[in-house]
């Protein structure tokens, strides 16, 4: 019997320029542990440590995140 595929949707978010800088930081980081790793990889990753948080942890991760404007940014 085959395994069923995992169904993937496409997605676009609003993200500050330093994180997106720190995504490639890590992409970097990840590369000298020997461990090619995509930016959806790495969300994921990052999803898959949230999910697996203590509640407090969890409030205290989102705590830390400051809320931004949603939706395309303004041209320069």
């Amino acid at each position: 019997m085959k395994d069923k595929k995992v169904k993937v949707v496409r997605d676009s978010f609003t993200i500050p320029k330093t994180e997106l800088l720190q995504i490639g930081e890590m992409k970097k980081r990840a590369l000298t542990l020997g461990v090619g790793v995509k930016k959806s990889e790495l969300i994921r990753a990052g999803l898959s440590a949230l999910a697996g948080m203590a509640d407090a942890s969890f409030k205290k991760a989102l705590a830390s995140i400051p809320t931004i404007k949603t939706g395309r940014p303004a041209k320069d």
